[in-house]
Order: C-alpha cells, then sequence, then structure tokens
C-alpha cells in the first residue's frame, strides 16, 4: 500500500478548506472524501505513470500532482466519483461517530468526531488510495510494459524483418546484378566472338573465293577462249571444205556429162524465201513462172535457159546477189517410180497376209499422203475408200494410174473381196507422174516439191513416195521443211540392184528408206543397197489393185513402202508426240549380220509388236 505523504496530505485539506464545505455535513463530507480519494487515485496513477517515463528528465511529482488534482476537481468530480469507495467511507465513518458519540459529549465529541473523522478519511483514504495506486500502478506498469514489449518487439520485428528484407534484398540484388553482368558479358563476349569469327570467316571466305574466282576465271576464260578458237577453226575449216568440195562437185558436174534423160533440158530453178526474189528482182533477175509454197514458206522460181549453159555459173551468181544457203538453184531433175516386176495375179499376196497389223488398225481414221501417180478411184477396191486426188504433172499431160492404183489399194481398199492394211484412213493422193514418150513414166523436180507442199498444207502425218532418182538441192530443202513441220516422209530404196547407187529421196537423213523382203524374209533380188537404208518390209508377189480394173501382182521396193508407212500412222495416231520411228525400229525383227546393215537396215517391220 502506497503511503501518503505530508505534501499529498496538505494538498487534500487545501482543497478542501478552499471549497469550504462543512465536515459536519456527512453528505458534503462524502463527497469530499470520494473526491480526495478518486483526485488521490487519479494523482497515484500520473504519478507512478510520470515516474515510468520513458525518455527525457523525470518531472516532480509534487508539481504533477497539484496541477492533475485542479485539472481534475474543476472538470470531472462527479464523473469520476466511485461508489463503493463513497460507500466504504460512509460505513465507516458512521461506524467512527457512533462510537465516539457513546465515548464522549458535547463539543468535545464534536471535536473528536473531526478528529476521528480525520483521522479515518486519512486512513480510509490511504487504503483507497493504496489499493487503487496499486491496482492503477499494476494496471499501468503492465500496460507500460506490455507497450514497450510491444514497441520493443515490433521495433526488433521491425528491425529484424528489415535486416531480413535488407539482406534478402541484397542477395537477390547481388544474385540478379551478377545474372545480368554474367549474360551480359556472355552475349557480348558471344556477340564480339561471333562478329570476329564472322568477320574472320568473311575475310577468309572472301580472299579464297577471290582467289578461287580468278583462278577459275582464268581458267575458265581460257578454256573459252581456247573452245571458241577450236570452234572458229573448226567452222572456218568445215566451211572451207564445204566451199571447196562444192566447187569439186561442181566442177565434177560440169565436166561429166549430165544424164540428159534425168532432167528438163533448157531450164533450171530456183527456191528460196520471198524476200530472197524480192533481193533477186532488184539486182535484175526475171523470172516468168514462180509458184508459192505456203507450207513450206517458200518460192519455187523456173527459168529457161540456152542448151549451153552452166549451172554451176548461174547458181554462184545467185549466191554473190543473196549469200550462201539464202537459195537453193539446181536443175529439174526426172524421177520414176521403177519398172514393177510383174507376177500371175493368182501367186500374188494380198497385204493383210504379208503382215500382221494390230485389229485396232481397221477403225483408225489415219491421216497418210502418198506421192505417185494418178489413182483410179472407180476400182470397185477403191470406190468406198476415203481418197482425195490432185495432180501436180503438167497441165494436158497424158497420167498414168497404174502404180498410185496399185499403192492406194494397199493402204486403203475397202472392198469385200479385198481389203487394204487401214480400210478407214484418210488418204491424199498427189498425182505426179505423167508418160513420155521417150522415158516412160516420170515426174519433175518441181512436181513433187508442189506436192510435198500440198500434202504439208493438207495436215497429214506421214508421206509415201513411191519414186526414186538423183540428187537435187531443191527437193532436199523442201523434205527438211516437211520434217520441221512434223510431217515424216518415207520412200522407196530403188530397184537398181545391189551394187547401184543411193537413189534420192530415200538416200537424205531427213527420210526413210524401205527395201522389200520376200515371205521368207530374203531381200528382193533388185533392191539398192547401202548405209541408208532404215527397215524392210514385205514388197515381192504383192496383189494390188489395177487400175481399169481387176487385181495384179508386183515385186519392187515401191510396193513395201505402203506398209512402214501405214505403221508409222498407226504410232503417231495412238501416241501423238513420242518417237514412232524408234519405236518402229525398236520393234524390227532383226535380219542379216546383228543390228543395223546395208541390206535390212533395222530389220522387219513388225507393226504386231509396236
Amino acid at each position: 500500500m502506497v503511503p501518503i505523504t505530508p505534501v499529498l496530505k496538505h494538498k487534500l485539506l487545501k482543497i478542501m478548506n478552499n471549497i469550504r464545505v462543512p465536515l459536519v455535513s456527512a453528505p458534503a463530507a462524502l463527497r469530499w472524501l470520494a473526491l480526495c480519494v478518486t483526485t488521490g487515485l487519479s494523482c497515484a496513477s500520473l504519478s507512478v505513470h510520470a515516474q515510468l517515463t520513458l525518455g527525457g528528465s523525470p518531472v516532480s511529482p509534487d508539481e504533477i500532482l497539484e496541477e492533475k488534482i485542479e485539472e481534475s476537481v474543476e472538470e470531472s468530480v462527479e464523473e469520476q466519483v466511485a461508489e463503493n469507495v463513497a460507500d466504504a467511507v460512509q460505513d465507516r465513518i458512521e461506524d467512527t461517530v457512533d462510537e465516539s458519540v457513546l465515548t464522549l459529549g458535547g463539543s468535545a465529541i464534536e471535536q473528536k468526531v473531526e478528529e476521528s473523522v480525520e483521522e479515518a478519511v486519512e486512513e480510509s483514504v490511504e487504503e483507497a488510495i493504496a489499493d487503487t495506486v496499486e491496482d492503477l500502478l499494476e494496471e499501468s506498469v503492465a500496460e507500460t510494459i506490455t507497450q514497450d514489449v510491444e514497441d520493443s518487439v515490433e521495433e526488433s520485428v521491425e528491425n529484424a524483418v528489415q535486416e531480413v528484407v535488407e539482406d534478402s534484398l541484397e542477395a537477390t540484388l547481388e544474385e540478379n546484378v551478377e545474372q545480368v553482368v554474367e549474360s551480359s558479358v556472355e552475349d557480348n563476349v558471344e556477340s564480339n566472338v561471333e562478329d570476329m569469327v564472322e568477320e574472320t570467316v568473311e575475310e577468309d571466305l572472301a580472299a579464297n573465293l577471290e582467289q578461287d574466282l580468278e583462278g577459275s576465271l582464268e581458267q575458265s576464260v581460257e578454256d573459252k577462249v581456247e573452245q571458241s578458237v577450236e570452234l572458229q577453226v573448226v567452222d572456218a575449216v568445215e566451211e572451207q571444205l564445204e566451199s571447196e568440195i562444192d566447187e569439186i562437185l561442181e566442177g565434177i558436174e560440169s565436166n561429166f556429162e549430165i544424164d540428159e534423160g534425168r532432167i528438163q533440158k533448157d531450164q533450171w530453178l530456183v527456191m528460196a524465201e520471198p524476200e530472197v526474189f524480192d533481193k533477186l528482182a532488184e539486182e535484175g533477175y526475171l523470172f516468168a513462172t514462180v509458184t508459192d509454197l505456203p507450207g513450206m514458206g517458200m518460192r519455187l522460181a523456173e527459168v529457161a535457159a540456152p542448151s549451153s549453159f552452166d549451172i554451176g555459173e548461174v547458181r554462184q551468181g545467185v549466191i554473190d546477189v543473196v549469200g550462201k544457203d539464202s537459195a537453193e538453184v539446181d536443175l529439174n531433175h526426172i524421177y520414176t517410180a521403177g519398172a514393177p516386176v510383174d507376177v500371175e495375179a493368182q501367186e500374188g499376196i494380198s497385204p493383210r497376209a504379208a503382215i500382221s497389223f494390230p485389229a485396232d488398225i481397221d477403225e483408225m481414221s489415219l491421216r497418210i499422203g502418198m506421192i505417185d501417180s494418178r489413182v483410179d478411184v472407180t476400182h470397185p477396191a477403191l470406190s468406198s475408200a476415203r481418197i482425195k486426188s490432185r495432180s501436180f504433172a503438167t497441165e494436158g499431160a497424158d497420167m498414168p494410174a497404174f502404180h498410185g492404183t496399185a499403192i492406194a489399194s494397199i493402204i486403203a481398199a475397202d472392198a469385200a473381196d479385198y481389203r487394204g492394211l487401214a480400210p478407214h484412213a484418210e488418204v491424199y493422193a498427189a498425182a505426179v507422174f505423167e508418160n513420155d514418150e521417150e522415158r516412160g513414166e516420170i515426174a519433175s523436180t518441181v512436181s513433187l516439191v508442189r506436192a510435198l507442199d500440198w500434202l504439208i498444207t493438207s495436215g497429214v502425218d506421214v508421206v509415201n513416195v513411191s519414186l526414186a532418182g538423183p540428187p537435187n538441192r531443191l527437193l532436199e530443202t523442201a523434205l527438211d521443211r516437211a520434217g520441221d513441220k512434223g510431217v515424216m516422209v518415207l520412200a522407196a530404196a530403188g530397184n537398181g540392184g545391189p551394187v547401184a547407187q543411193p537413189m534420192y529421196p530415200a538416200a537424205y537423213d531427213s527420210v526413210v528408206a524401205v527395201t522389200a523382203v520376200d515371205r521368207a524374209g530374203r531381200v528382193f533380188r533388185l533392191a539398192n543397197r547401202g548405209n541408208y537404208l532404215d527397215i524392210a518390209a514385205p514388197g515381192v508377189s504383192l496383189l494390188h489393185a489395177k487400175a481399169g480394173g481387176g487385181y495384179s501382182a508386183s515385186s519392187g521396193t515401191s510396193f513395201a513402202v505402203p506398209f512402214a508407212t501405214t505403221a508409222a500412222a498407226r504410232l503417231r495416231k495412238m501416241q501423238p508426240g513420242s518417237d514412232a520411228l524408234e519405236t518402229l525400229y525398236l520393234s524390227a525383227e532383226d535380219l542379216g549380220p546383228p543390228g543395223r546393215d546395208e541390206i535390212y537396215g533395222y530389220g522387219l517391220l513388225r507393226p504386231a509388236s509396236s
């Protein structure tokens, strides 16, 4: 229990005297005592609190007490009276008064009561204040300690958290910075190394490439220069050789007597593109007869000449004007169908019996051209055939029909008693032969060239040529133009015998040369031989329609050509764009010496295998 100090006691009495409330009034005394107790409790609490104040200099308890008592009395006397204290004081006073009244009397009693009251009040106040102060002190200390502990804990926690956070941040920052630095350094190093490597590699590559390129270019230039020089030398040599050969041939042609039976006398021919003729006209060349050749894109001129003219000089004159290879100049040569070897009709072999064709050919609409004599389309075997004829012989000439009728029947006859190889074929028959009193059935270069141009414009796939004769520059050029237009030309090898010279047009590279064999595969005894032969087909004792009616049997290379022509037309119909010739050659039956030879070419035609 906290004792009431003299100072505190003095202050309490002073307050009571100042207020001037009589002590004999019990209620008033009780109120003042309660006030004092309450004030004392508050002051004690404040005093303890002031003495426990942390930080700064300590303040005098008397000063604080006086100040606080005055403020408390003035502001909250009735509000802070404790009911339990007042009751206890009242009971104590009543007991004391009663005891005093019984013992003393009169004024002495009053004085004694006053002293007793005073002592009782002091004791009660002291006890109440002591209890209250002790409770308040405990509470205050507990609160203060709690607050201090809380503050201390909070501060410690804050400090600890701050340290942990700082440490964590520092570690994290250090780690992040380290990683960033390492990554940055690695990136920079990699980038720098990569740049340095790329730069070094580029420089090395550039240097190596430059060296290689220089060496390669030098070598390439040297090689190209060498090749170019070689080509120029070769071209120059070839041109020189060609020129010399032409001169030699022209000299031979001039020195040797020309077979007048093979030319049209007092005439020479020029064939070239239209603009060449314009240039010749500007130089004074006049041509009486000029024929346009639309299928070839050329023109053909016939020029009359004195009997003593030199074709070599004429050719050179034209070349001097238009240049080499711009025009073809030659004689108007004569071609024949060859004298067929006739046999008895009853011994003849029908086309379908001579060789086997696939069954699909019966319904095929093949487009086949032929250059031969006139065709007797009134023959029963040909009356229903699809044949279009056109004459290219001299106007008014007597035109034979034997050979043309025979070839047309082998290809396209369609009768009950006789059928050709392709009954539904469209045949374009160009008649070029005419009868000559001295030379028999003949055809000229002019008629052949014009006929070939018509067949090109008619859109045929193949052309059957059953005639032979000498070489001719114009005819060779016309055949080349036909090949350029996609038209295949097949021709008879010739019936001059085993030692005969090559016959034309079969001997030209652009033409397929066909020889004849019998049923046993033996070559026709009068067939030409040579390295220009390509393929063999049946051509001995073949049964065919005869102009004027009836049938006949003949032998010769010209009768073998229709078999190869029909087979080629079928392949081109079935396989457009393919190499029909290669297929024919590969499927041929090899006869004679292995491989291609001068007797059978690639062998015997086998259409059923192609």
